[in-house]
């Protein structure tokens, strides 16, 4: 289990910050791509609340969290206003209700139970709300996420933008070993025309760029 980050200090993290947006223009340049078309988000996970609001003395712009609890503490912070605020982690249905006011996207839509709450309560939701599918590329039977053959389907069906894919690849040695993963998520989003990619965590964020990442989900790189 990992600890609670229970204290941070800004301009460390903005130093971190800064860091990772290097290694970012790196790849992008190995890639040849524009290095602008990266987001950072900040995994908030294992931040403690209290910490939150110094993300944004940092200069962070995108936070994401994984547990509802958490989202509605950390975001209803002075402050952290400033961020703005995606859900990352597993989506159970009954809690849609809760989620959609909070945030401008959900990145793993990956059942149609959420389907379904998404539009029973789209009420609720922010006017910019857009979704990601969450996909298993990998097959994995412990994974969340739709198969590649029922995403077209679920795209179908989904009653807010769905403005990209998201995938958590397979427990890795080394990055390079994600790559596969993180390649077949891109080539099931050009055949759609989908433009956002969340694919990418402190351990293999760099190879995700170089496949096509628009957004990277990182936390301990930052905070540790």
């Amino acid at each position: 289990m990992v600890d609670v980050i229970e204290s941070i200090d800004a301009a460390q993290v903005a130093e971190r910050l800064a860091a990772v947006r290097e290694r970012i223009d790196a790849a992008c340049a190995r890639a040849g791509r524009d290095p602008s078309g990266v987001d950072v988000l900040a995994a908030t996970k294992y931040l403690a609340v209290d910490q939150t609001p110094k993300l944004a003395d940092a200069g962070v712009l995108l936070a994401g969290e994984n547990r509802v609890g958490s989202l509605l503490e950390k975001g209803g912070l002075p402050g952290t206003e400033r961020l703005r605020w995606e859900f990352i982690g597993h989506l159970q249905s009954r809690k849609v209700p809760d989620v959609l006011p909070h945030v401008s996207r959900i990145h793993s839509v990956a059942s149609d139970s959420v389907l379904r709450r998404l539009e029973r309560h789209r009420d609720l939701a922010r006017p910019e709300l857009d979704v990601l599918v969450e996909v298993n590329v990998s097959g994995e039977e412990a994974k969340s996420g739709v198969a590649p053959e029922e995403l077209d389907a679920t795209i179908e069906a989904c009653p807010f933008p769905v403005a990209g894919l998201m995938t958590m690849p397979p427990a890795a040695e080394t990055p390079e070993d994600s790559r596969r993963w993180f390649a077949a998520l891109r080539e099931l989003a050009d055949a759609r025309g989908l433009r956002v990619l969340s694919m990418g965590t402190t351990q293999d964020f760099e190879v995700a760029v170089e496949e096509g990442a628009t957004v990277v989900r990182v936390g301990s790189v930052l905070f540790r």
